[in-house]
């Protein structure tokens, strides 16, 4: 019995396998392991375990034992049973060998990636640290710009509601929406455990020892990425004495498991499952995070395009809009604005431009705030903050010079500064506004402007007395006061500012000072000498006497004044003349008023701008800085400014430059207006085109400086009249050139050039085209000329001679001629075909032309005094003894 059941032993195990096939190499187990990289990309690495080459099947072995035993002798039953025995021992070694060995790499690869895994875990949080941090910083950053926003909001907005369901008349926000899961997050499947691979029943050693092995077995595999395998992760480290369930798998010939359970697969994967390639392909985390983003941002645009939000905006609205440019500021669609604007009655397109106040009432439609702006708000702070009185320090006094034209004014400012202005004058009159300092010798200092008196230059007295601290009104004891000495006297009274009364020329023959105080009183100007607060003061130019007195009324003044600038800061004032000088450009005489004056100082003067590249004063030396009371010369502008435009100092070259270009276009608005207006309306063109085209004289000027070229136009346009009118083309500054030349030769003008010259170029072309250009220097000139011109267009005119009266004594009725009258000539001459008038009482009755003229039955051409004719008249015939006819003819008179 023994025997057989040795024998059954040795017996090989019943399979479909061929006896004689060698099972060396072998795959004892495979899988695969996903390999991740960056950008998304990954890779599926198959891993295989074979056996030992060393190791031979029980079959093989016996049967090439029993060839070789059967070579030599026959075994016996004992010695068959002990050697397969042996072979089974060893085979057993074999297989306890291969599967230490696959759990010792199965172990080793496990750490491995849970290494990775690790490492990846702990990018992942510091990553999602830093995303918090610079969350809570925008947060931050979110609520300071709210709370700033708040600050300045100029309404209280009532708090909103919070209501699934709209509620009338209050601002209703909708309820948080809850988070939505990420797609790449539902894509995950619940998670769940790996169940371990059941060893087969004939190895449990094998078992053992594997699960022995740093408990490298009981690892398991996971996806990357993920919120719900991280979540699953934590939970396994917080409770590492949980039990893996293996689940119930059945072991097919093959080795290969099936999942028995009616569960869907989990989100864990394991050997088998990779080994059927049914895991599916995992996200990358950029291609997660682009996800999330984008369901974010469609979450929040669909909250705001819900009803139930509602975002208030601060629309800023200029004085002019396109809906176009409306609609992107309220950030609504073009079409429902111009619905809005349809109901209010608004026709418009989206390029076309509404009106401020209707865009305010398409804004408080819709809900938003409004802010109003305006092109002039480029110069809202400008002119600087106020001065503190610790800030104040004292200033020198600025004094403007007035009077009538050849009172000495010039010549008392000459004998302050010693120096002889009024020589190098054209004509001995001034005709520029000058300003100068004077250094006294007691250390104090005095500025003095001094004005032209002759009528025409009435915009330089005005501008002079309205920026000087004192006038001194010049009158010539000899001539008394005169038109312009009043003119003066209203032009102080209108500044408010002090005046002292300086008698000049006391030291000729015919000075009458009294006669000068009682002529002021006319004016509402009292003296001291006459018991008034105005000082008068005595002196004499040429004789240089009473000048001190007048030093120190000055003085005095301005001692009760309390005169004070600030001179830290930036400088202001105001241009008091300027000119286009050649080699140096744009020159413009300022007085500083307020600050310093620096040169590299970036400066705004009426409609101009530029950058000051000098400071010149008044004695022509370079100077770097001027403070206040200082009159001073810049260079550097980028074009002659308007005389009493006001200059001031800006922070950069932008912001003067839209100054500027604003100033420039109100000005040119404010000529085109001029322009319009000129020609009248259209009842006014009609009538002039009836009666006839209106005669002009066109004047193109040309002048040093900018006060001159004013004075110029006002003189000549005072010299219009109905029958013909002057047109001044241009008034500006500088030499003549060629484009007003041509400018000149299209309008048929005249250039009057006042202390200016023309080019070689232009002067040529005006001699080709016939241009006429005149060259003055005196303002007196340029009237009488202009005058001229304008009686030379005039057309002539027809005046009355008168001939002679004649008595009516008989009336003698002929057929066919009707009544004919017998006169006697009492005075002058009866011509025929004059013009006669029927007297009646005195009173004229008919006014017509003698028809006929005879003496006895010859018609003769005139009838002397104190002979008898006979008239008769055109068409009428009411004559009655007694009338009187009288006699005259028109002829025609220059203008």
């Amino acid at each position: 019995m023994s025997e057989g059941k040795d024998q059954d032993q040795g017996k090989g195990r019943l399979s479909l396998r061929p006896a004689g096939r060698s099972e060396v190499g072998r795959t004892v187990d495979a899988g695969s392991v996903r390999q991740s990289f960056s950008h998304g990309r990954s890779k599926v690495v198959q891993v295989e375990v074979r056996k030992k080459r060393g190791a031979n099947p029980a079959g093989a072995g016996g049967r090439s034992g029993g060839a070789r035993a059967g070579a030599g002798r026959t075994l016996t039953a004992a010695e068959l049973a002990m050697r397969q025995r042996v072979l089974d021992e060893q085979k057993k070694e074999a297989e306890l060998a291969a599967q230490r060995e696959a759990a010792q790499r199965e172990a080793e690869k496990i750490r491995i990636l849970s290494a990775a895994e690790e490492a990846r875990r702990k990018e992942e949080e510091d990553k999602r640290a830093a995303e918090e941090a610079q969350a809570e910083r925008e947060a931050e950053e979110e609520a300071e710009r709210k709370a700033r926003i708040d600050a300045i909001r100029p309404l209280e907005m009532k708090a909103p509601v919070v209501s699934a369901v709209p509620i009338p008349g209050e601002v209703t926000l909708a309820p948080p929406v809850g988070r939505l899961r990420p797609l790449a997050e539902r894509a995950i499947m619940p998670a769940k455990p790996l169940r371990p691979t059941p060893a087969p029943a004939s190895r449990p050693a094998a078992d053992a020892a594997g699960a022995a092995d740093k408990d490298g077995a009981a690892q398991t595999l996971r996806l990357r990425g993920g919120r719900g395998a991280e979540s699953e992760d934590e939970q396994r480290r917080s409770s590492p004495s949980r039990k893996v369930v293996p689940s119930n798998r059945k072991s097919n010939s093959g080795g290969r498991k099936t999942d028995t359970g009616g569960g869907r697969r989990a989100g864990r994967i394991d050997v088998q499952a990779a080994i059927e390639g049914d895991d599916d392909k995992t996200r990358s985390l950029a291609s997660v995070r682009r996800q999330r983003e984008r369901e974010r941002r469609q979450a929040e645009l669909e909250r705001l395009r819900s009803d139930q939000v509602k975002v208030v905006r601060d629309v800023i609205l200029p004085e002019t809009i396109t809906v176009q440019e409306l609609a992107n500021r309220m950030a609504a669609r073009q079409g429902e604005v111009i619905k809005a604007l349809m109901k209010m009655g608004v026709m418009a397109t989206v390029t076309q431009s509404i009106d401020a106040d209707t865009a305010e009432l398409v804004v408080e439609e819709f809900g938003h705030r409004v802010r109003r702006v305006s092109e002039a708000d480029v110069e809202l702070g400008i002119e600087g903050v106020e001065d503190t009185p610790e800030e104040m320090v004292l200033r020198a006094p600025v004094v403007t010079v007035m009077g009538h034209v050849d009172h000495g004014k010039t010549s008392l400012l000459d004998a302050l500064r010693t120096t002889d202005v009024a020589a190098g004058e054209a004509g001995g009159i001034t005709q520029h506004i000058g300003a100068y300092q004077v250094t006294l010798a007691s250390g104090s200092k005095i500025t003095f402007l001094d004005t032209p008196g002759h009528e025409a230059f009435t915009a330089m007295r005005a501008r002079g007395a309205s920026m000087t601290d004192v006038v001194v009104l010049v009158v010539a004891a000899d001539d008394g006061v005169m038109p312009q000495t009043i003119e003066a006297i209203k032009h102080a009274k209108a500044a408010n500012v002090p005046m002292i009364v300086a008698i000049n020329k006391i030291d000729k023959p015919g000075a009458k000072p009294e006669r000068v105080c009682q002529e002021l009183l006319q004016h509402e100007i009292v003296v001291e000498s006459l018991g008034g607060d105005v000082q008068d003061i005595q002196v004499s130019a040429l004789k240089r006497t009473g000048l001190d007195k007048l030093e120190e009324a000055i003085l005095l003044q301005a001692e009760i004044l309390e005169l004070r600038a600030n001179p830290d800061r930036p400088g202001e004032g105001s241009v008091i003349e300027s000119r286009l000088d050649r080699g140096r450009g744009s020159v413009a005489s300022v007085l500083v008023q307020k600050g310093t004056l620096r040169k590299g100082d970036i400066v705004v003067a009426g409609s101009e701008w530029g950058r000051v590249r000098a400071l010149v004063n008044d004695h022509g030396a370079q100077v770097d800085a001027a403070g206040p009371s200082m009159p001073v010369e810049i260079l550097g502008l980028s074009g002659v400014p308007a005389a009493g435009a006001p200059f001031v100092v800006v922070d950069n070259e932008n912001r003067a430059r839209e100054i500027s270009e604003f100033r420039q276009r109100k000005l040119k608005e404010h000529q085109v207006a001029g322009q319009v207006a000129a020609r009248g309306t259209l009842d006014q063109m009609l009538a002039r085109i009836q009666a006839g085209d209106q005669k002009e004289v066109s004047v193109l000027i040309k002048a040093d400086v900018q006060g001159s070229a004013e004075a110029l136009q006002v003189t000549v346009l005072k010299l219009a009249n109905e029958e013909v009118g002057v047109r001044v083309l241009n008034a500006s500054v500088g030499q003549i050139t060629e484009s007003d030349v041509q400018l000149a030769k299209a309008s048929d003008a005249v250039i009057v050039a006042f202390n200016v010259r023309a080019t070689v170029q232009a002067r040529q072309l005006a001699q080709r085209e016939g241009v006429d250009i005149r060259y003055y220097s005196i303002i007196y000139q340029v009237a009488d000329d202009v005058e001229a011109l304008v009686r030379g267009k005039q057309a002539p005119k027809h005046r009355e001679k008168f001939l002679g009266y004649a008595e009516i004594r008989r009336v003698f009725e002929i057929s066919k001629i009707g009544k004919v009258a017998g006169c006697y000539v009492t005075e002058g001459v009866v011509k025929r075909g004059c013009g006669v008038r029927l007297l009646r009482d005195g009173v004229v009755i008919h006014e017509g032309d003698l028809s006929q003229l005879k003496r006895f039955k010859d018609d003769v051409k005139e009838v002397a005094r104190s002979y008898e004719c006979g008239l008769s008249f055109a068409g009428y015939n009411d004559l009655r003894e007694g009338d009187v006819v009288e006699c005259f003819e028109s002829e025609l008179v220059p203008a």
